[in-house]
């Protein structure tokens, strides 16, 4: 095909140019182009020229997640809290080719260089990592804190929109595909303090405890004496307040600070809920052998965390890097049971459980678009498009097999390879 340089395109030519098929969608610009059918189920609009910038100068989920926070770029036909069929339509179709010189230089001339000047980012969006470097090395306790805090001390009241009255911000486990979310989670809680073999008197620990849950259901319906610990302020306030309130004062405590500084041990169990995703793969040998440390022998370990499907070291993407969760690292289930092995823990089981995560997310979804406008009243509107956003395209990966979850269950057997352990699995019944 011959390109003429010297005619100008549209910004819906300039899309057409880049991708690979016939647009599925509607395609509306602020110049008065468009492209797609009338009737699509979907309408990607551009508003205006620093939408475009950021389209331009960060191609990909990260200059898309720009023009959409800053609300120069709309959805139409999907609400915010929950654009889950919008991205499943966007991820299937967006397919990009690499165009030749000549059509690149057309395309330029067309938008103008000025577009390839990056705006400032939206205020949600967190430092990249060569700013974040100046803090330190990544993983050392300050900047795990920032990353940690950046998350979650959002506002407690939102996530409990969100979460719901579990305040559990981890993949939950659904007895059956009509189960709510109530529910599956308090199976998730119970299905670990199970392959655990929590018994009443026993000591849990529990790192990164998020809000507590495992703690308290611990505590609650086992009689174990639990300990938290977490990096967030707000999590470490909501969960002593709550423990409070169901007075289980006695068997339940939420500490603020890094599980590193943690100095009892001997515990007969501990738990890592969604922790390991944050620490760093590079960390993993230091990490579990910390934990071998806190347990006695013959106690068990399980570590509850999102893996790939391959062993590969991966970020997260710029998008969940600069938004949801900085410094976040992902790897597959081989490489922790490696970690775990190494640090002399033997693993005696291991359960992939990604649907019920896609499930999690949905539920979450559903939350966040029942109690919108009351959520607007605790975080700014960018904010809550993040979360819908990070959210619905998360749900499609677990459900395309991109990320999965892992339960790995091991324990801390004696010099002569005792582990007390049953000769079959007795969480199932």
């Amino acid at each position: 095909m011959t390109t003429d340089v010297g005619v100008r395109l549209s910004i819906a030519d300039a899309l057409g140019r880049l991708m690979k098929d016939e647009i599925s969608f509607r395609f509306e610009a602020f110049d008065g182009s468009v492209a797609g059918p009338v009737d699509a189920p979907l309408t990607l609009r551009l508003l205006n020229e620093r939408g475009l910038s950021y389209l331009m100068t960060a191609p990909g989920d990260l200059g898309f997640a720009r023009a959409y926070v800053a609300g120069d770029l709309e959805l139409d036909g999907t609400h915010p809290g929950d654009p889950y069929e919008a991205m499943a339509l966007l991820m299937s179709q967006l397919r990009f080719k690499i165009p030749s010189a000549a059509e690149m230089l057309q395309i330029m001339r067309s938008l103008g260089f000025g577009t390839l000047k990056p705006p400032p980012p939206p205020a949600e969006e967190h430092l990249p990592k060569w700013r974040r470097a100046l803090e330190g090395m990544r993983h050392n306790k300050r900047r795990d804190a920032e990353a940690i805090q950046h998350h979650y001390d959002v506002s407690n009241r939102f996530y409990e929109l969100v979460l719901g009255p579990s305040m559990t911000y981890t993949c939950a486990v659904f007895p059956t595909r009509e189960s709510t979310l109530e529910e599956a989670q308090h199976e998730k809680y119970d299905l670990i303090a199970r392959k655990l073999d929590l018994k009443p008197g026993q000591r849990l620990l529990d790192v990164g405890c998020g809000w507590g849950g495992m703690v308290r259901h611990a505590a609650k319906h086992y009689g174990v004496k639990a300990l938290g610990v977490t990096l967030s302020r707000e999590q470490a306030a909501w969960a002593q307040e709550e423990i409070k309130r169901q007075g289980l004062e006695d068997l339940a405590e939420v500490r603020y600070g890094d599980y590193r500084d943690i100095t009892e041990d001997g515990f007969d169990a501990l738990s890592s809920i969604g922790m390991t995703e944050h620490i760093g793969v590079k960390q993993y040998d230091e990490y579990f052998s910390f934990l071998r440390s806190r347990i006695r022998v013959g106690g068990r370990l399980l570590n509850h965390c999102i893996t790939r499907p391959n062993n590969k070291i991966t970020s997260t993407g710029a998008f969940i890097d600069r938004y949801v969760f900085p410094d976040g690292e992902l790897t597959g289930v081989g490489r922790i049971t490696m970690a775990a092995q190494d640090a002399g823990l033997e693993v005696r089981h291991v359960e992939n459980l990604r649907e019920h995560y896609a499930l999690t997310l949905k539920g979450w979804n559903d939350n966040l678009v029942k109690n919108w406008d009351e959520a607007l009243e605790e975080v700014s509107l960018g904010r809550a498009k993040v979360w819908g956003l990070y959210m619905a395209g998360s749900r499609l990966a677990f459900e395309r097999n991109e990320i999965e979850l892992h339960h790995v269950l091991a324990v801390k057997p004696d010099r002569l390879g005792n582990a007390d352990w049953p000769l079959r699995p007795t969480w199932l019944s």
